[in-house]
């Protein structure tokens, strides 16, 4: 049974990662005013792309997910023929339309597969799972690594399917704005009122900085920390208990919305490096992706990880 995974271009995992695992991108695309690039994971890209635009006008971005057809294209194209077994894990359904097009999408697929994989040789059945992760950016990233690891360690589809299923309900996904007033002027742009123009002013001017907690399809604020780098170092060893305590993969992913030696030399980096070094837990780091870093801002911080259900404590 040849299983192949496909996430969307928010899921925050490191390109070297996608690539020696064979995991396939529905891209996003991004405008900012006459600027557009579709987010295929490329970190250079992205870096360039968030210095030029992001930075300045990243709010009034319109971000555009593949539609139902270029789904549809890209599995009749090639994926059918490639894998018997697709599982395609997208971010939260409440944050982005990708999951209702993919779902969309697979009607036709399972409809018209037939003859593009007899023409390849291949008469067995095709059948695909699309799984909302309940999550976004490094959160994402959890169950993408577990069906990973689990095909190849020979786990049949059942089971991959049942995990995930279960995986996406114990999922957190923990995120620091550097920049209040960013989010503020994003979540207008966008319609969002989860943060209020005036508490976004007056965090801004305190230096109050919210923690967003995604888990179970909803984000919001769990907690509000003095300063972003203490912030952070608070969140990092939030994250280095957890891991300790014990987590439900062994796994932690890491998002950072700049460059990567700036997230290396935040305060409480290398105690989570340290904590997941001692639990045998993989910790992968990724430039955020750009759908990322045009929703919370640069230099924005994510942490993601399967753990029992908890509250944050700083």
């Amino acid at each position: 049974m040849r299983i192949g995974i496909v996430v969307d271009s928010a899921c925050d995992l490191p390109v070297d990662y996608i690539e020696k695992h064979n995991i396939v991108l529905l891209p996003i695309s991004v405008r900012i005013g006459e600027a557009v690039l579709a987010d295929h994971r490329d970190e250079e890209a992205t870096l360039s792309f968030l210095q030029a635009h992001v930075a300045e006008r990243g709010h009034e971005a319109e971000t555009t997910p593949f539609s139902v057809n270029q789904i549809r294209d890209l599995f009749l194209d090639r994926l059918v023929i490639d894998y018997d077994h697709v599982f395609c894990l997208t971010i939260s359904k409440l944050r982005s339309q990708i999951h209702e097009n993919a779902m969309q999408a697979s009607f036709a697929i399972l409809n018209d597969y037939k003859p593009v994989r007899q023409a390849a040789g291949h008469n067995s059945p095709f059948a695909l799972r699309v799984i909302d992760t309940l999550n976004l950016f490094a959160g994402q990233g959890i169950t993408a690594v577990e069906a990973v690891r689990m095909r190849d360690e020979g786990a049949n589809v059942a089971q991959i399917r049942a995990r995930l299923e279960q995986l996406a309900e114990n999922t957190y996904g923990y995120m620091i704005p550097r920049d209040l007033y960013y989010l503020r002027n994003r979540a207008r742009a966008k319609g969002d009122r989860s943060v209020g123009l005036i508490s976004a002013a007056l965090g801004s001017a305190l230096d109050i900085k919210p923690v967003l907690r995604a888990y179970r399809g909803n984000t919001e604020p769990v907690a509000k920390l003095k300063g972003f780098e203490p912030s952070v170092q608070k969140l990092f060893e939030f994250a280095a208990r957890k891991v300790r305590e014990g987590l439900m993969t062994p796994t932690v992913c890491v998002g950072y919305g700049g460059e990567l030696a700036e997230l290396r030399a935040l305060p409480g980096y290398n105690a989570l490096k340290e904590a997941c070094a001692e639990k045998n837990v993989l910790m992968l780091e990724s430039v955020m992706s750009l759908t990322g870093m045009v929703n919370v801002g640069k230099g924005a911080v994510a942490v993601g990880f399967a753990a029992e259900p908890h509250t944050f404590s700083a």
